[in-house]
């Protein structure tokens, strides 16, 4: 059923500014996206007609193409693709709530291919309701240990080389749990399989630093720059396993729920008085 609802919906997307049918071949087998996992890709929430933190989400994606060497990036408009998203989402109606996936790849060639051909694509699918507000069914965590992930340039990227996360959350499902950790070459927190991880104790909050290894979030960015002009003591730097069991609170972050608190990881058991504070000062602002 949920298969039927998926397709039931996203009967558009939108190939370089084309809206097309959802279900037309628009890839080729030589596409390096899939191929080498040469791509990025942003998840963005669509709010009554708004897409959420977009000037994150952008800045991020633009960066991340420097990074990866695209050219001509300089045809890809802000503008532009901020209009195709909205207008995807019209047609696939989820305008007041929805999930977009906005991938931006290179085409078909080999690696040695001098010419390079950027593209992107656009999905939009609607979103329950239950995305927004508190969760106070908290999320039960565990720890994925056969994949770490390496701390160099292009750890902090939503890039389509997702093959840790894909196997954490597998993971995750099989042992009945909500999300799952990732750990880094050093064996020290990195971030979850969609998500990144925050710790509270006192006053105290800390974070992965990305030079961990963990995505550099939009949710996680913005959060940070609103803690720090709280009466919260902010710290990005190193979380371990150990630390997991010491401190109070944790949550969860991402740019589709926003925050999600976390009552369990592995036998211990969390508060959620502070986490539920902040989302109702940092949060629910987004979406009122």
């Amino acid at each position: 059923m949920a298969f039927l609802f998926y397709f039931e919906f996203m009967n558009r997307i939108c190939l370089n500014g084309k809206m097309l049918k959802a279900e037309r071949p628009v890839l080729m087998s030589s596409n390096r996206g899939f191929r080498y996992g040469d791509a990025l890709f942003e998840t963005m929430k669509v709010f009554n007609g708004k897409i959420a933190l977009s000037h994150y989400h952008y800045e991020r994606l633009f960066s991340g193409l420097r990074i990866l060497h695209f050219k001509g990036v300089s045809t890809l408009s802000k503008r532009k693709l901020s209009e195709s998203i909205l207008e995807l989402c019209q047609l696939n109606r989820c305008i007041d709530l929805g999930r977009v996936r906005l991938t931006v790849f290179r085409g078909s060639g080999s690696l040695n291919d001098k010419e390079e051909n950027l593209q992107y694509l656009i999905e939009a699918v609607p979103l329950p309701k239950s995305v927004i507000g508190f969760n106070e069914k908290g999320f039960h965590i565990g720890l994925y240990t056969e994949a770490q992930k390496s701390c160099d340039i292009f750890s902090n990227l939503k890039s389509a080389n997702y093959l840790p996360y894909v196997m954490a959350a597998q993971y995750a499902k099989v042992n009945k749990q909500n999300d799952c950790l990732v750990c880094n070459t050093n064996g020290r927190i990195a971030d979850a399989t969609i998500a990144n991880v925050f710790l509270i104790k006192g006053k105290m909050i800390i974070t992965p630093a990305l030079t961990e290894g963990c995505v550099n979030g939009v949710m996680r960015r913005y959060l940070l720059e609103k803690l720090r002009s709280s009466d919260f003591d902010i710290r990005e730097g190193v979380v371990t396993i150990n630390d997991m069991k010491d401190f109070d609170e944790i949550f969860l972050t991402n740019s589709i729920y926003g925050l999600r608190w976390v009552q369990q990881f592995e036998n211990k058991t969390y508060q959620q008085a502070r986490t539920s504070e902040i989302y109702k000062e940092f949060i629910e602002p987004l979406y009122s």
